[in-house]
């Protein structure tokens, strides 16, 4: 019973601040008037694949909270999280393309790191991170395409 808890627990927290971080820095004006690359994908994908990944984020997450609660790995979760939630507001919030390429490149490192420290004692966490690992390298090539056309 406390797995599921724990499961349930993480998977309610980073859906539900990722859902709130989104909607407390929605695109305006703003990012309306900005040069955006060709390969930028349409608005609709955005929420769909966020929900995803913050619900694979969250069992990985979860199963090193379980495995190894102090651990060095769990740190750098924690830090990715930070990072992450710190985007919208940075990017968005603050309308500065160059301060949301500050924060994403560190939140992209750590999910490498993350990936990097759980391959051997947590091999399915580190699979889970690929998608998110995949998507942040696409984010941060978006968001320094647009710094540099703008």
């Amino acid at each position: 019973m406390k797995r599921t808890l724990t499961y349930i627990l993480f998977i309610v927290l980073v859906v539900g601040f990722g859902a709130l971080s989104g909607i407390s820095n929605m695109p305006g004006e703003w990012y309306q008037t900005l040069e955006k690359p060709f390969f930028q994908p349409p608005p609709w994908l955005f929420g769909p694949v966020w929900t995803t990944l913050y619900v694979l984020i969250a069992i990985a997450g979860a199963k090193t909270w379980l495995a190894a609660p102090a651990s060095g790995r769990m740190q750098v979760w924690f830090a990715q999280m930070a990072l992450n939630f710190l985007w919208s507001p940075a990017f968005f919030g603050a309308e500065s393309s160059i301060l949301g390429l500050i924060v994403i490149v560190p939140l992209l490192v750590a999910i490498i790191l993350f990936i990097r420290m759980s391959w051997s004692p947590d091999r399915v966490s580190a699979w889970l991170f690929l998608p998110y690992l995949a998507w942040v390298g696409f984010a941060t090539l978006l968001n320094l395409s647009i710094v540099l056309l703008n």
